[in-house]
């Protein structure tokens, strides 16, 4: 059965709608802003699910308390789905006396959760640092759904090496040809970006990635691709951690920007619900 954080609560009527068992929990506030969980039910497992968005701490320790609560009530086994894991990127040493964010907080959920599920995470080689089972789920099958009558005779783009695979396993759903952008770097503030052999010419273009921020890399690869004659551009992305008026600047370069509900937006379109169930 499912039990829903605050940053899971988005995913409720579609779990529902999906015949999943919900677990009823009591999540509040106390006056002073200390936080306040109680489990209503019983059972012997649980798949604990919340995205850790902002305000993220508030959320990591939230997931410590229903541990803990179900814990207390006699769960033996408990999985934790995080769809969007939040200090992802936090994830080494760049300057003497940092810690490595990841590792901290996932050794901290360890403590109470055997199994861990996230989505598409920032370097899948963190998750070597959960004490138990630790699973990277894809969400290429549901993003290769949603655009699947838009991408007829199209390719699929990552918009740098590293993320090529992920270009690739979408591409692998619709049955397409991906490549991904390269970057120069031809002056101190200047970047030239060009796709690797691949054609664009008259063809509808998907440009994916795990996360988008500010956007700014997917507006000049939509831009340069519009130069190229690709006929229509669509973005998209696993998580959609958009700074302020990041969703306006894609949507204006592109056709259509629709990332997944690991985070809930106003773009927030393709739903990683179908995959939760998977887990339960």
């Amino acid at each position: 059965m499912f039990l829903l954080g605050s940053g899971g609560k988005h995913f409720e009527d579609e779990l529902r709608n999906m015949g999943a068992e919900i677990l009823e929990a009591e999540i509040k506030r106390f006056p002073d802003g200390e936080k306040y969980v109680r489990v209503m039910g019983n059972g012997e497992e649980a798949t604990v699910v919340s995205s850790t968005f902002y305000p993220q701490d508030e959320k990591i320790v939230e997931l410590l308390l229903l541990g803990d609560a179900l814990r207390e009530k006699g769960f033996g086994k408990l999985k934790l789905v995080v769809p969007y894991f939040a200090y992802s990127r936090q994830d080494r040493v760049t300057k003497e006396g940092e810690p490595i964010s990841v590792r901290a907080v996932m050794r901290a959920l360890g403590i109470y959760y055997d199994e861990l599920y996230v989505f598409d995470i920032h370097n899948p080689e963190t998750l070597r640092f959960f004490p138990g089972k630790a699973v990277n789920v894809s969400p290429a099958r549901v993003i290769g759904e949603y655009f699947r009558d838009r991408l007829e005779d199209g390719l699929v783009l990552a918009p740098d090496k590293g993320a090529l695979e992920r270009a690739r396993a979408i591409a692998e759903v619709l049955g397409l040809e991906y490549s991904h952008f390269e970057k120069r770097r031809i002056s101190p503030t200047e970047v030239e970006m060009h796709p690797v052999d691949v054609d664009v010419n008259g063809k509808n273009v998907l440009i994916v990635d795990d996360i988008i921020s500010t956007g700014g890399t997917m507006v000049r690869a939509a831009e340069l691709l519009r130069k190229l004659g690709a006929k229509k551009i669509y973005v998209s992305a696993t998580h959609g951690v958009f700074a302020e008026g990041a969703i306006e600047r894609v949507s204006g370069a592109v056709d259509e920007l629709a990332v997944t509900n690991t985070i809930p937006t106003p773009v927030s379109r393709i739903s990683i619900v179908p995959e939760l169930v998977k887990l339960g």
